[in-house]
């Protein structure tokens, strides 16, 4: 991935995985008409992130959890329809992440797997 991931002004550790999905959002008015023919109502165009990592330390997943715990936040990431980073304002869905080692002289733990999608406001 070209760019960077920021949440909320900071740079965050690249995610493994980064998927961008452009989503329209139709009013309930939006269908077939009784001759078939698809009658569309947008009243949006929004995008999601859908993000995971790789091992992390207990700093590197702790500094991203927070950062997305609030109702809202900002990210700003490499946008391929814009050609640039761009940056907007998401909620995060459920979020998710597997203990990958312990390591018992540090009494440190690493995680694996954070994943999350961040869905535009």
């Amino acid at each position: 991935m070209s760019g960077y991931l920021a949440i909320n002004g900071a740079v965050v550790k690249p995610p493994k995985d980064f998927k961008i999905s452009y989503e329209d959002i139709d009013a309930d008015s939006s269908g077939r008409n009784a001759d078939g023919t698809m009658v569309r109502d947008l009243i949006a165009r929004k995008v999601k992130l859908e993000l995971s990592w790789g091992p992390m330390s207990d700093l590197e997943s702790s500094n991203i959890l927070k950062r997305i715990d609030g109702i809202f936040f900002t990210a700003s990431y490499p946008d391929a329809k814009e050609g640039r980073i761009v940056t907007k304002t998401f909620y995060a869905g459920p979020r998710s992440l597997g203990a990958y080692s312990w390591h018992e002289k540090f009494n440190a733990f690493k995680w694996e797997g954070l994943t999350v999608n961040f869905i535009e406001k």
